[in-house]
C-alpha cells in the first residue's frame, strides 16, 4: 500500500489525493498499471506532472480497461499531450470497441503530431472576424465574442484555446479601437429600464454604507469610479452641485466652457515638484486619472511650481515617471508657470475690481489665523496698482509686500496672501519673474484655464471650498466644482516631505527611495508591482473618510500580484554545505524547475545539480525536536524538484563546534518512503547580497507625541534592515535586469536592486511569503 501511494504521488498527486485514489480498487488498479506502462516507456522518474494528470484522468475516465495499455502508451509516447486529445482518444476508443485500433485513424482523430501555427490561429480568426464584420462594427463589444471563439475554435481544432482568445480579443481590439463609455455601460432592455436604475441606486447606497474596504473588495476601482460619476455633476453641469455659487455670468461662461471640451470629464493631478510622491499620492493619481479614463474623460499633470526655493528637476522627472509607472498617461503635462503672466494680468484685474490690495504686513504678523487686520486693506485701487507694478519690477525687498485678497476663508484667516515676493531663479522661467503666485491663488485659476470639469483634491481642502469660487467669480471667469474625497494614510510610517528629509540627513535612510520608506520610489524599488498598489487603492475604496490602514493590506495586495507574475527560483541566505557522498564527484545534472509550479505551462528553467549542494541553516537540527520535520540526522528529508531523499551520514563541525558540513546520501523520491518535509537547495549558485527589510518604525502612529513623546526620530526599529553579503542563489537569475521580480521558494519575493553590478547582484525581499502572524 505504501509503495502505491509512493507511486502515485511520483507523478503529482498530492498525499490526500492518492490516498483518496487508494480507496477505490477499479481506479486504483487501472492507474497503477497506467502508471506501470508509462515508465516502461520513461522509466521510473520520468513520468512527470503533465503526465501524471493525463494518466489519472485517463484511468479515472477509460470504461473499456482493454484500452488502457494502448492510452497509457499513447501519453507516454507524447502523441496525447492535452485535455482536449485526451477527451478525443477516449471518445475515438469508445466508438472504436473492435481490434485492431486503426492507428491512423486514431492519430487523426486526436490530432496527434498536428502543430498549429500562430499565423493559422491569426488567419482563422481573421476569417471569422470578416464573416461578421458588419454586426461586429453595430454592436461593437456587446457582440457575442464566444461565437467568434466558438467558429475560430471549429476551424482549427486542437489549437490552444487560450491563444486564440488572445488573438480574439487583440483583432477586435484592432478593429474596434478601445472600449468606449458607451460599451461599458450595460443596455438594459426597454421595458427593464426602472429596474436597472433601480440596481444603479442600491449599487451607489453600497458605495456610501459600506465603508472602505468592503466596496474595494466588492467592485474595481473602475467601477467605484464610474458608481462615483453618479454623485458628481455633469460637465456644464456645475451649479446642480450644493454650494456651487452662481453668477450672472455663469451659464454664459459654462456654455464657453462645453464648447472648448465637447461635454468631456477633465480632471488634474496637481504635485508640488518639492519631494517624491508617496502612497497617499497613489490613491490621488488614482482617483484624478482613474476618474477620468473610467469616465472616457482626459486628466492633466500640472507640477504646482510656484515655489522656486524648494524645487528641483529630479522631482519634476520622478514625478512624472511615478505616474506612468501606476499606468496613467497624461492627456497633457503642464506647470503653473506656464500661465504665470495670465495669472498676473488676472491679479491686475482683481486690484481693479477692489478684491485685492497691497499690504506690507511682515510674515511673522500675518503668521496664524488670529493675524491683525491690515491697515492698507483700504488704500486706494490706484495706489495697489502701482505697488504691485513695482513688485514686479524688483522694487521692494523680500518680505517687503504682499498682494492680499480680500476674502475670509472657511477656517476664519482673513485675505489670504496671492503674491509674494522671492528673488529666487525659477527652473521654467528663470529670472523673469521676481513674484510668485500662492497655492491660493494660482490653483483655481488654473483649473479654470484648463477648463478642468471635476477639482478632486484630499477632504483637508475642504476649508478652502468657498475661496476657490469666490475667486473664480471675483474674476468672472469659468468655475470649476471642487470635489474632496478622503486621504490615504498608512500605520507606521512617516510621509512628510519635511520628515522625510530628516530621516535622510540622519542617515537612518539613504534617500527617498530606501525600500523602507512609503514613497513610490521606494515601493518601487523594493519590488512592489503598480498593479498591487493599484489594487490596494480599489480595496481601500473611494471614500470621503480619511483612512489610516495598516501596511499588511498593502502587502497583501503585493502576494497577490507576485504569486501570479513572479517566476520561482532557489536561494539560500544562511548556507550550510551537503556532500552527497554516493554521488561521483564529477556529477552533474539538469534539474527542471517550473517557473509557476500552480500553472507549469508557463514555462521553466533548469539548474544545476552536483554532488555538493547548499541548504539552509535552519532546514538542519542535530538535535531532533517535537514537530520538526525536516532534516536531523535520523530523519531525512526531500530536495524539492530533484527527485531525490538525503539522509545524513555525517555530521562536521568546526574548531567552536559549529556544523559547517553535512555528508549526505541520496536515493530517488521514487523508490524512498515519502520523506515529512521537502527543502530547498542550490549547487554553483551565484553569491548575492540580500536585503532584509522591517517596519522602519516601531509605533503605529511615530508622529503622535502620545505614542513616541520624543519624536518620530527616537522610534527606528533597529532591525529594520539586515544584510546578507553572501547568500546563494540559483543560476536562473543571472540574466535579471533591475526591477526584475523573483519569489525565493520558501523565503518571500525579491526584487533586483538598482545597486546590483554585472559582478554582483543585489535583491530586496518586496514581501515574505506569508503575512507575519505577530501583524495586527
Amino acid at each position: 500500500m505504501a509503495d502505491t501511494l509512493t507511486l502515485f504521488t511520483s507523478i503529482g498527486l498530492s498525499e490526500q489525493k492518492a490516498k483518496e485514489t487508494l480507496k477505490n480498487e477499479a481506479l486504483s488498479s487501472a492507474l497503477k498499471d497506467a502508471i506501470t506502462q508509462a515508465q516502461h516507456v520513461h522509466g521510473v522518474s520520468g513520468v512527470d506532472k503533465a503526465m501524471g494528470v493525463l494518466l489519472y484522468n485517463m484511468a479515472s475516465r477509460l470504461k473499456d480497461t482493454k484500452r488502457l495499455a494502448f492510452l497509457s502508451d499513447s501519453i507516454a509516447q507524447r502523441k496525447i499531450c492535452t485535455e482536449l486529445q485526451l477527451t478525443a482518444a477516449l471518445d475515438f476508443v469508445k466508438s472504436h470497441p473492435q481490434d485492431p485500433i486503426n492507428q491512423k485513424e486514431f492519430d487523426e482523430a486526436c490530432g496527434v503530431g498536428l502543430v498549429i501555427t500562430p499565423e493559422q490561429i491569426e488567419d482563422a480568426v481573421e476569417s471569422v472576424i470578416k464573416k461578421h464584420k458588419e454586426q461586429l462594427l453595430k454592436e461593437r463589444y456587446r457582440f457575442n465574442m464566444g461565437l467568434l471563439m466558438g467558429e475560430a475554435r471549429s476551424a482549427l481544432k486542437w489549437a490552444d484555446g487560450k491563444v486564440i482568445k488572445n488573438e480574439v480579443d487583440m483583432q477586435v481590439l484592432h478593429l474596434l479601437g478601445p472600449k468606449t463609455e458607451a460599451d461599458l455601460e450595460k443596455k438594459p432592455k426597454l421595458q427593464k429600464a426602472k429596474v436597472a436604475e433601480n440596481e444603479v441606486k442600491v449599487k451607489k447606497e453600497d458605495v456610501a454604507v459600506n465603508g472602505e474596504v468592503a466596496t474595494g473588495e466588492l467592485k474595481s476601482l473602475m467601477e467605484q469610479l464610474r458608481g462615483e460619476s453618479l454623485k458628481f455633476h455633469k460637465p456644464g453641469e456645475n451649479y446642480t452641485t450644493e454650494g456651487y455659487v452662481v453668477t450672472p455670468n455663469t451659464m454664459a461662461l459654462l456654455k464657453k466652457h462645453l464648447e472648448i471640451t465637447g461635454g468631456q470629464i477633465r480632471t488634474r493631478f496637481p504635485p508640488e515638484p518639492n519631494g517624491i510622491l508617496h502612497i497617499g499620492h497613489a490613491k490621488a493619481i488614482n482617483f484624478n486619472f482613474g476618474y477620468a479614463k473610467a469616465n472616457n474623460g482626459i486628466c492633466f499633470l500640472r507640477y504646482d511650481d510656484t515655489n522656486p526655493e524648494k524645487e528641483e528637476e529630479k522631482y519634476f522627472t520622478a514625478i512624472k515617471d511615478m505616474v506612468e509607472w501606476l499606468g496613467y498617461k497624461p492627456y497633457a503635462v503642464t506647470h503653473a508657470s506656464d500661465n504665470f503672466q495670465q495669472l498676473y494680468d488676472l491679479a491686475v484685474d482683481l486690484i481693479r475690481r477692489g478684491h485685492a490690495y497691497v499690504c506690507h504686513q511682515k510674515g511673522e504678523e500675518l503668521k496664524g489665523h488670529n493675524a491683525p487686520p491690515s491697515p492698507w486693506r483700504d488704500r486706494p485701487i490706484e495706489e495697489s496698482l502701482v505697488l504691485f507694478e513695482r513688485m514686479k519690477k524688483g522694487l521692494f525687498a523680500e518680505g517687503e509686500a504682499t498682494l492680499r485678497m480680500k476674502m475670509v476663508m472657511e477656517d476664519g484667516k482673513m485675505d489670504p496672501v496671492a503674491y509674494r515676493i522671492k528673488y529666487t531663479p525659477h527652473h521654467c522661467t528663470g529670472d523673469e519673474w521676481c513674484i510668485y503666485p500662492t497655492y491660493d491663488y494660482t490653483h483655481c485659476l488654473c483649473d479654470s484655464i484648463e477648463n478642468i470639469t471635476h477639482s478632486l483634491c484630499t477632504k483637508e481642502f475642504q476649508a478652502r471650498r468657498s475661496s476657490y469660487y469666490w475667486l473664480c467669480n471675483a474674476l468672472d471667469v469659468y468655475c470649476p466644482v471642487q470635489w474632496e474625497y478622503g486621504r490615504l494614510n498608512l500605520t507606521y510610517t512617516v510621509v512628510s516631505k519635511r520628515k522625510i528629509i530628516k530621516l535622510v540627513e540622519s542617515g537612518i535612510v539613504r534617500d527617498w527611495d530606501d525600500p523602507r520608506l512609503f514613497t513610490l520610489t521606494a515601493l518601487r524599488r523594493r519590488g512592489f508591482p503598480p498593479e498591487a498598489i493599484n489594487n490596494f487603492c480599489a480595496r481601500v475604496g473611494v471614500t470621503v473618510s480619511q483612512t489610516t490602514t495598516e501596511p499588511h493590506l498593502l502587502e497583501s495586495c503585493v502576494r497577490d500580484v507576485l504569486n501570479d507574475t513572479a517566476p520561482r527560483a532557489m536561494a539560500v541566505l544562511e548556507p550550510l554545505k551537503v556532500t552527497i557522498i554516493n554521488l561521483p564527484e564529477n556529477s552533474l545534472s539538469q534539474v527542471r524547475v517550473p517557473d509557476f509550479p500552480a500553472n507549469e505551462a508557463q514555462g521553466s528553467h533548469t539548474v544545476p545539480f552536483t554532488r555538493t549542494i547548499f541548504i539552509e541553516q535552519s532546514d538542519f537540527r542535530e538535535v531532533m525536536e517535537k514537530g520538526y520535520k525536516r532534516l536531523t540526522p535520523e530523519q531525512p528529508v526531500g530536495l524539492r524538484h530533484a527527485g531525490y531523499v538525503i539522509s545524513v551520514q555525517k555530521v562536521i563541525k568546526d574548531a567552536q563546534g559549529k556544523v559547517v558540513e553535512l555528508e549526505v546520501s541520496c536515493c530517488s523520491s521514487d523508490t524512498a518512503e515519502k520523506p515529512k518535509a521537502f527543502i530547498h537547495w542550490v549547487s554553483q549558485p551565484v553569491k548575492c547580497e540580500v536585503r532584509l527589510y522591517e517596519r522602519l518604525f516601531q509605533h503605529k502612529h511615530p508622529e503622535d507625541p502620545s505614542e513616541v513623546p520624543n519624536g518620530f526620530l527616537s522610534d527606528i526599529n533597529p532591525n529594520s534592515l539586515q544584510v546578507i553579503s553572501s547568500a546563494l542563489v540559483d543560476t536562473s537569475v543571472k540574466g535579471a535586469k533591475v526591477f526584475d521580480k523573483f519569489q525565493f521558494e520558501r523565503v518571500g519575493y525579491f526584487s533586483l536592486d538598482p545597486d546590483s553590478t554585472a559582478d554582483k547582484l543585489i535583491f530586496n525581499r518586496t514581501v515574505t511569503l506569508k503575512e507575519d502572524p505577530g501583524k495586527i
